[in-house]
């Protein structure tokens, strides 16, 4: 049997993805397939298909959500039937998928599949990278970069949630007023100003306690903004190259550096359950998974080129 799905020989810019028929995938033991209803384009997805070489009809994908239709002989878990979100390192972009077990998620009644694809990536990294590791304190400020991306986005409303003050770095008005709706004191549009001098002039001279920087350009301005003894948080490179910094100035500071990347442990059951309370929170509506643009899945190298150029606010998702 073949599905379709989004798929690429060579690395290379949007158009090297090609729709096309491929061999429907084998559950493995310890494996669910899954009916894919709604993917999430993932940041990581984008640098993958861009730079990482892999075999031929490699289909790309980290993240997605849909229906069980068969479960693997060691998995007890999950049933055919069930509404799950899941992550993988690839295979998303398709109609079927075959996931660990162990790397999804139940769907909460009333969840829109589309939010439940994109929320345990961007909420799950957001989370381990504000409270896990940023252990962010009520009454602290906290600069987050990228701010209008998945991952800022819920990293904005985790730290409001939380209590602290909320510095977020974005351009655009329609995003800005967007980003004070979701719990931003202040929003610094890296066009216009610059944003150390900003970061320091909103906290007196202080620094910030905390920042967050899924960008890996931006590395060096996020140590400059930090108050002596702040933490940094780094995740992601979407600006691309290295993640170069001179370590003389947090080791002058008593800063602390923090490395995340969420691939390895996401099945780590205090991470794992994690992400099904924020599943649970967003399907109380307590917290939003915002949503730019949805695609058909045909249209991959369309959805791809979006994500990369538009500066989309939030997620863009694909549906089969």
């Amino acid at each position: 049997m073949k599905m379709k799905a989004a798929v690429y020989d060579n690395p290379g810019p949007p158009s090297v993805l090609k729709y096309v028929d491929v061999p429907d995938p084998v559950c493995g033991l310890d494996e669910v397939v899954i009916r894919v209803e709604a993917i999430s384009i993932e940041g990581g997805d984008l640098i993958n298909r861009r730079s990482t070489s892999q075999v031929p009809l490699w289909v790309v994908g980290y993240a997605a959500a849909g229906t069980v239709v068969s479960v693997g002989e060691d998995v007890t878990t999950r049933a055919a039937g069930d509404k799950v979100a899941a992550f993988s390192m690839q295979g998303s972009h398709a109609e079927l998928w075959a996931v660990a077990a162990s790397r999804t998620w139940p769907v909460p009644a009333g969840l829109y599949m589309a939010r439940a694809a994109a929320l345990p990536i961007s909420f799950g990294s957001a989370y381990h990278s504000v409270v896990t590791r940023g252990a962010v304190g009520i009454g602290e400020t906290i600069l987050i970069h990228a701010a209008a991306g998945g991952v800022g986005l819920a990293a904005v409303q985790l730290a409001k949630r939380a209590g602290a003050t909320v510095i977020a770095v974005a351009s655009g008005s329609e995003r800005q007023a967007r980003l004070i709706e979701l719990g931003a004191t202040f929003v610094i549009d890296r066009l216009q100003h610059d944003v150390v001098e900003e970061a320091c002039r909103l906290t007196n001279g202080k620094g910030v306690d905390l920042v967050i920087d899924p960008v890996g350009s931006t590395l060096q301005a996020s140590l400059s903004a930090l108050a002596q003894e702040g933490r940094l948080v780094f995740l992601g490179n979407a600006g691309g190259g290295k993640l170069d910094v001179d370590l003389w100035q947090p080791m002058q500071n008593n800063q602390t550096l923090h490395g995340v990347f969420m691939g390895s442990i996401f099945e780590r059951p205090s991470v794992h359950g994690t992400v099904d309370d924020l599943l649970a929170t967003a399907a109380a509506g307590k917290i939003d998974v915002v949503i730019d643009r949805s695609f058909a899945l045909e249209d991959a190298a369309h959805a791809h080129d979006y994500a990369e150029a538009a500066k989309p606010l939030g997620r863009i998702v694909m549906t089969p």
